[in-house]
């Protein structure tokens, strides 16, 4: 008797992982971002090598260690002991965003060694967040002597006064006279799981585009509009990638999906470019009959 065993998908693995926010398996999903560029990529060996690194610095943390004693561990374990670092050399290389990739070269940017380090903070018992900063993906933690916001790419805190010249260039005023900024603690709240994974797939859609990538882009767009599937830009943008790479009709099916799900906004000028993509399906149509 033949058995044939149905194996998902990269792409069905990704939103079978990511379809619930309850128990969001954060590392594991972020891991699976790297299939489309190495399609033999092992997830499971990837968990199993974070896996081996917490067994490592749970076995330097005594027992009744209290939090800020954890919290020194844990970074001297990554950056000075481990030596991982910001890829500033080449920090839009898009293995900066491929989990397994900064495992073994130790080399990231901010939001993949941000996945790594709340792993293990939360593995030896520190109570972790991420931090959707504006241009910086930050981490922090809230220890006995306070919260502490922290930098993912070297462990150092950062003080009130350091955030606040960070944001600066983001910062931008709210309320009816437009003359109140938007105060700092906002730009420090928590980002969720799905938060963090949109965001290390809105880098890698920036470095393809940039390149006119459509191929890794529209893999890109894939998994984002699994993640946000009510996210109707992502379909515009999935549509225009596709006109660009030839697939007209798949290009025809994205570019409609926008149109009709943006149409009751029209009028609130939400959605700026509707005309345009209108006039621009009409092009793809009349080029495909």
């Amino acid at each position: 008797m033949n058995l044939s065993l149905n194996v998902p998908t990269p792409l069905e693995y990704f939103a079978a992982l990511v379809q619930a926010d309850a128990d969001f398996p954060l590392l594991e999903a972020a891991i699976t971002l790297g299939q489309d560029e190495y399609p033999d990529l092992n997830v499971q060996q990837a968990l199993g090598d974070v896996d081996q690194l917490l067994a490592r610095l749970q076995r330097r943390i005594p027992a009744d260690a209290g939090s800020l004693q954890r919290l020194r561990a844990l970074n001297q374990f990554l950056y000075r002991d481990l030596n991982f670092a910001g890829n500033f050399n080449h920090f839009t290389d898009p293995d900066n965003s491929y989990v397994h990739v900064v495992l073994r070269t130790r080399l990231a940017i901010p939001i993949s060694m941000a996945v790594i380090w709340l792993e293990l903070a939360q593995g030896v018992g520190l109570k972790v967040r991420g931090v959707a900063f504006p241009g910086y993906f930050l981490v922090k933690v809230h220890l006995t002597e306070g919260q502490v916001v922290i930098d993912p790419l070297n462990g150092q805190s950062l003080s009130r006064e350091q955030l606040a010249e960070r944001v600066e260039p983001y910062r931008q005023p709210h309320g009816l006279d437009g003359e109140l900024e938007v105060p700092l603690g906002l730009y420090l709240q928590a980002a969720t799981p799905r938060d963090i994974i949109a965001r290390m797939l809105h880098n890698l859609k920036e470095i393809h585009a940039a390149q006119e990538d459509w191929t890794r882009l529209i893999a890109v767009l894939d998994r984002l509009i699994v993640l946000l599937p009510q996210e109707w830009t992502l379909y515009r943008d999935r549509g225009l990638a596709q006109a660009e790479a030839g697939c007209v009709g798949h290009a025809l099916e994205d570019l409609d999906t926008y149109l009709a799900n943006t149409q009751k906004e029209a009028t609130s000028g939400r959605y700026p470019d509707r005309t345009a993509i209108a006039k621009r399906v009409a092009e793809l149509r009349k080029a495909l009959y």
